[in-house]
């Protein structure tokens, strides 16, 4: 109460929980489980995802009134990777925090360090360069961490990003400022030098293997919702569904449960 209640991944809430929330947000009260006494609350929420809520409420995933009791302040962040001028400045204040709690002193990225970081595509974005660091504390000896000593496992940019300074308070997000035609270059090339991997490694049936990972992570990403999964690609739902059945990847759908408002709501 009187604080900041932070709630990841809202997107992903059951229906039933939603119900509950929005109860809460209505009506600024909670009851607590096994109690019949509502308890006035003041908190200043915050909600993420990486679900896109209006697609979800369209499609009937998340409440309409949920949604627009949520919105009022909206910030649309962009992935790591396209926000080179943090990724160092994010370094940083890791090393700054994990070393207070491993009693160290002094450590600093080396040159090579600080190009693989820079390099790198970060698809875990912020919470994968903040492990990335906390390893490389770990694991480090010389109080000078080297590329040697970071953990990436993901896509590495084959061009190194030139050095950027990072966002500041009001000013524009160097990967928020590129045109989209750039942004977009710049992920086709990735993906060139991947399916350049591929064609050295050989192999038969190349065009279908690609093509099954197009549908399947896009139907992941999705969380198996065909609509957004069409949309997403540009292609009819019975294009997908054909797609979906060729690769064996359309399983049994799930029902919705039926969600009936409560009284109040329980926490």
């Amino acid at each position: 109460n009187n604080g900041t209640l932070f709630l990841d991944e809202v997107g992903d809430l059951p229906l039933a929980v939603q119900v509950k929330l929005l109860r809460v947000l209505q009506e600024r009260q909670l009851v607590r489980v096994g109690s019949r006494r509502p308890i006035p609350i003041h908190v200043r929420l915050v909600a993420a995802t990486n679900v896109n809520l209006e697609q979800a409420v369209a499609a009937g995933h998340f409440r309409a009134d949920l949604y627009y009791r949520l919105s009022v302040a909206v910030l649309l962040l962009a992935p790591l990777a396209q926000r080179p001028g943090d990724i160092l400045a994010l370094a940083e204040h890791f090393i700054e925090v994990y070393s207070h709690r491993l009693g160290l002193h002094g450590v600093r990225l080396a040159l090579d360090a600080r190009d693989a970081l820079l390099r790198y595509a970060w698809p875990g974005n912020i919470r994968e360069l903040e492990n990335v660091i906390h390893y490389a504390l770990i694991v480090n000896s010389t109080g000078l961490i080297a590329a040697s000593d970071l953990r990436l496992r993901g896509v590495t940019i084959a061009e190194p990003r030139p050095p950027a300074m990072p966002a500041q308070a009001g000013a524009a997000v160097p990967g928020e400022t590129m045109s989209s035609v750039t942004a977009k270059s710049a992920i086709e090339q990735q993906i060139a030098a991947l399916f350049a991997q591929l064609y050295e490694q050989g192999g038969a049936g190349i065009h279908a293997r690609i093509e099954r990972t197009l549908f399947e992570s896009a139907y992941t990403h999705c969380h198996r919702n065909q609509v957004h999964t069409a949309d997403l690609l540009g292609i009819s739902r019975n294009v997908l569904r054909t797609q979906l059945k060729r690769f064996g990847l359309l399983g049994a759908q799930r029902t919705e449960e039926s969600v009936q408002e409560v009284p109040q709501a329980q926490a």
